[in-house]
């Protein structure tokens, strides 16, 4: 008689699969509450315990962990010393496994749930098991995925074997599985730790939400995955209520947007443009807000991410109903502003309740190379009171300094060379990702137009030259942040001094690649 041992914590679809295998002449050996629940199926399966003749204990921790169970999911059908071996022994040897694990993703992300039955949660005896069939997937059939089992019982029936190449896909989901499972633990077991130091190895987990239509590009392929252990306030909690999918770049510009708007908690709303700021605007209201934001830069926001810290209301419906933009992010939406904006068919509408709760989640920066990646922390950092020095003879006014600390929180989130121009209430110039930063300050400015006059202006980076505060200064820029640290630092503070200018070193630089 073949043999199939079944031991699963999600049952669905196994008591079909189960008759399928028994009416095909399988004796099937389970675990204690697989066995009860196929018994009370109709079923006649055979309990572990039993045919080891070694009862479970430990509370259940061990149940499978038995030479009979192992050898016989191990032997080589086509070694004559294992075949030897197992009949001498009495070992009966395992044709099908079926096993899935204890649910440890849904009891960590379960908020009642105590460390102590997080870790009873941890399935030692499954993940042997599997990893022990696939191993020897030659001669067993592992499957540890519920879809699977309809095309095996089929095939079965039909054929009486399942083709190699069947088996070793089997096996690949079946290690697939397991190191999933492992990296969940481990990541654990990291936050537990508050670890932020960078490991021998490096090993994270992800799920696929979805697949993409395309990449950046439509000749790309794409997906999105996210992380198993995941704070509320990220992009991927994030509830699409009106318009079509969200794309790669969707994606990636709503996760700048929203990035950035955290580091507000004024009325705020932030407008992203190909995954850079192209206007900021705080008020005190939401709609003055996005008024501020939207005439920071009323030509880049065409087809651009628009996300706001308050509600979406009326007002500010009807004004975002007179352009084109792909995404508007917002805590919610009131009932007369997605009546107004669900008319625009092609709009994606996307809320987060939660995206300012705050859950102590140390992020990690990735960044994919040829042939690797580049890890980092994330760059929480922003300006330390106590590091701010006035470098000048002048020192800011009370308005500038409010000016210089909105630049500053922005100029952070734009690539580098970043250039950020504001006043107290929105960004009038911004320019990233140029060669030299002399170049972006040009871009900027041609973007203000005539709106630099009593602005202020922040750099990500110092300035390697006087060159920067020169063509500031010419344009009516009054206040200038950055970094400091350059050995020419005083060519700019004497230009500054000379023109009656502040400027601030903050002693953090904000670099973005």
């Amino acid at each position: 008689m073949k043999t199939a041992l079944i031991s699963v914590y999600e049952k669905s679809g196994i008591v079909e699969f189960s008759k399928n295998i028994e009416n095909l002449g399988y004796m099937i050996l389970s675990t204690s509450g697989t066995y009860e629940f196929l018994f009370k199926n109709g079923l006649k399966p055979v309990e572990i315990s039993k045919y080891t003749e070694f009862s479970e204990c430990l509370d259940g921790r061990v149940k499978t962990l038995h030479p009979k169970i192992y050898a016989g999911i191990l032997a080589d059908r086509l070694n004559p010393e294992h075949v030897k071996q197992i009949n001498k022994l009495e070992i009966k040897e395992i044709e099908i496994l079926v096993v899935n694990l204890y649910p440890f993703k849904e009891t960590v992300n379960d908020k009642n749930k105590t460390h102590e039955e997080i870790i009873e949660n941890i399935d030692i005896g499954g993940p042997a098991m599997i990893r022990a069939a696939s191993k020897n997937f030659q001669n067993i059939i592992v499957l540890t995925d519920p879809e699977d089992y309809f095309f095996v019982a089929d095939e079965l029936k039909r054929t009486g074997c399942i083709s190699i190449e069947k088996k070793m896909y089997f096996a690949r989901k079946a290690f697939e599985l397991t190191s999933h499972y492992d990296s969940i633990i481990l990541e654990y077991f990291n936050k537990l730790t508050k670890s932020r130091e960078y490991k021998k190895t490096f090993t994270m987990t992800f799920e696929k939400v979805q697949n993409l239509r395309y990449g950046e590009n439509p000749h790309q392929n794409a997906a999105f995955y996210k992380e198993v252990i995941s704070s509320q306030n990220f992009l991927i909690n994030v509830e699409k209520f009106h318009g079509k999918e969200l794309s790669f770049n969707n994606i990636n510009d709503a996760n700048s947007a929203l990035e950035l708007l955290k580091e507000f908690d004024d009325f705020s709303v932030v407008i992203v443009k190909h995954a850079s700021p192209c206007g900021v605007g705080i008020g005190h209201s939401i709609y003055e807000a996005y008024v501020n934001a939207y005439n920071a830069d009323p030509v880049s926001i065409f087809g651009g991410v628009v996300a706001l810290n308050r509600e979406v209301n009326e007002s500010i419906a009807k004004e975002i109903s007179k352009i084109f933009v792909e995404v508007v992010i917002a805590p919610s939406f009131s009932k007369e502003s997605i009546e107004i904006l669900s008319k625009k068919t092609n709009i994606r509408l996307l809320s987060n309740p939660d995206f300012y709760e705050d859950d102590q989640v140390i992020k990690t920066d990735i960044k994919k190379v040829s042939g690797g990646i580049l890890v980092q922390d994330y760059d929480d950092g922003l300006l330390c009171e106590k590091n701010i020095k006035c470098v000048t003879k002048k020192q800011p006014t009370e308005l500038e300094y409010k000016s210089l600390k909105f630049a500053w929180k922005i100029v952070k989130h734009v690539k580098s060379n970043a250039i950020v121009l504001a006043n107290s209430k929105q960004t009038v110039g911004i320019c990233g990702g140029q060669p030299n930063r002399i170049i972006a300050l040009e871009v900027a400015l041609k973007n203000a137009k005539d709106k630099t006059k009593n602005s202020v202006m922040a750099s990500d980076a110092f300035f390697p030259f006087s060159d920067c505060a020169k063509l500031a200064i010419a344009n009516g820029i009054t206040a200038i942040i950055q970094p400091g640290g350059s050995i020419k630092d005083s060519d700019s503070i004497k230009v500054c001094d000379e023109n009656g200018v502040s400027m601030i070193f903050t002693g953090i630089r904000h670099f973005k690649h």
